[in-house]
């Protein structure tokens, strides 16, 4: 009998990723390969859950696991007040520092990782990160990098700067940008080449902290809001997915004490966002009066809310690609994972980002009209009723919309990143 070939995934510790990973290795579980996941130790049950094998990173810190989920809620809690500031002035309150802790992780992961490969020995290995781990390129087979933030994550000159949120016929602004962000990510550019250098690694130009995989490199970016580049990716290295929506359990809808004949819309900013426990009670008390329903995702801080308007129903986690199946719209972070999936689903989005790759997800819905922008900058929750209510009773785009998704669900991209993932295998 042949081998069944072995498919390693290494998502960050991220939902985003780690969900978009699983839709992945669901069909390449069904094509005959077998999918197994590397994680880091407080990440650990979330791929067990879906039937696949979990490979945790063993920790050369004496944190314990529970630890570690601390330090990142922690992290972001400290940089709360930072998400109402725009892209350019997080560059220095928030980007910067969070490459700093990014590179703790990849340089703290390094050693284990390289055990852990030559224990496992896998045929392919799938990145989905945002920085580089010289392990896996050392580990002697096909290595895939995975493109689940923004598109705008491979630099091109007719693309907006990474986690800009410029329009990308703002050259000024996309200047100034750029200009910043090399400036303050210096240190850690440096310290990560530094840890380069030791590994034999080549080092990455100014401001880019991980390379594209000469083998295969996937970009979840639909095609309804690509870029057009200057210089085009070359297709045999470079493929475009239309979503990885993983499969799910049908969901059942609760049952509204009001409107509860209403249109349904789902509210989440991911587990990092639903840390901003007072935005989201003030964004809840701005919905209470809408005549809609709302599922809201408050993430592990459900205990904290302990009144409830009617038209409103809250939990800690929902199963969202089956919730959004039942909706109408989705109001969410600009994460990439939820807004190709909004467009999976044909759903109008209105974007609402704090930080990295939101603002220039949130930038495209807007551009090609697909959704609202509300900068948090810019008070959005009281812009928020009438986005609502525009957004809902446009008819032309919720046909679009369903064009939109009639095209993404006959061409999965889950189907299309498991068969070029194993043709490395061949």
């Amino acid at each position: 009998m042949p081998k069944e070939p072995l498919i390693a995934f290494f998502p960050e510790a991220s939902f985003g990723a780690a969900l978009n990973c699983i839709g992945i290795a669901q069909v390449l579980k069904g094509l005959g390969a077998k999918p197994v996941f590397i994680c880091h130790g407080h990440f650990q049950g979330i791929f067990a859950e879906y039937g696949f094998a979990e490979f945790p990173i063993p920790a050369q810190t004496k944190l314990s696991a529970a630890e570690h989920q601390h330090y990142w809620e922690t992290f972001i809690e400290k940089n709360i007040p930072y998400f109402d500031q725009t892209p350019l002035e997080q560059i220095d309150s928030y980007v910067a520092p969070a490459w700093e802790a990014i590179i703790d992780t990849a340089i703290e992961a390094e050693k284990p990782l390289q055990q852990l490969l030559a224990r496992l020995r896998p045929d392919v290995i799938v990145l989905d990160n945002v920085v580089t781990f010289p392990a896996i390129s050392n580990a002697g087979c096909p290595w895939v990098r995975m493109v689940s933030c923004a598109e705008t994550e491979l630099p091109d000159a007719a693309v907006p700067p990474y986690l800009s949120g410029c329009a990308a016929s703002d050259a000024a602004a996309r200047e100034a940008f750029v200009s910043r962000y090399n400036a303050a990510v210096a240190p850690a550019h440096a310290r990560f080449s530094r840890f380069l250098e030791s590994c034999q690694h080549p080092l990455h130009p100014p401001g880019q902290f991980l390379e594209d995989s000469p083998h295969l490199n996937l970009l979840l970016s639909p095609t309804p809001v690509r870029y057009n580049r200057k210089q085009p990716l070359a297709p045999e290295r470079y493929v475009y997915l239309d979503g990885c929506v993983r499969s799910e359990a049908p969901y059942v809808v609760p049952e509204f004490p009001a409107h509860n004949e209403a249109p349904l819309i789902y509210v989440s900013f991911g587990s990092l966002g639903a840390a901003d426990v007072q935005m989201m009670k003030r964004l809840i008390a701005t919905v209470a009066g809408l005549p809609y329903r709302f599922l809201i995702n408050v993430g592990a801080y459900r205990e904290m809310y302990d009144s409830v308007p009617d038209n409103v129903y809250l939990d800690s986690w929902f199963p969202q690609p089956a919730v959004l199946r039942e909706c109408r719209l989705f109001v969410h972070h600009g994460g990439n994972n939820s807004f190709c999936e909004a467009l999976y689903f044909g759903l109008p989005s209105v974007v609402i980002p704090y930080c990295w790759d939101g603002h220039d997800n949130a930038r495209r819905a807007e551009e090609v009209g697909v959704g609202a922008y509300l900068p948090r900058y810019a008070e959005p929750l009281a812009a928020l009723p009438e986005a609502l209510r525009q957004l809902l009773a446009d008819e032309a785009l919720a046909a679009r919309l369903q064009g939109i998704s009639a095209t993404m669900q006959s061409n999965p991209g889950s189907v299309n990143a498991a068969q070029a993932i194993l043709a490395l295998t061949e």
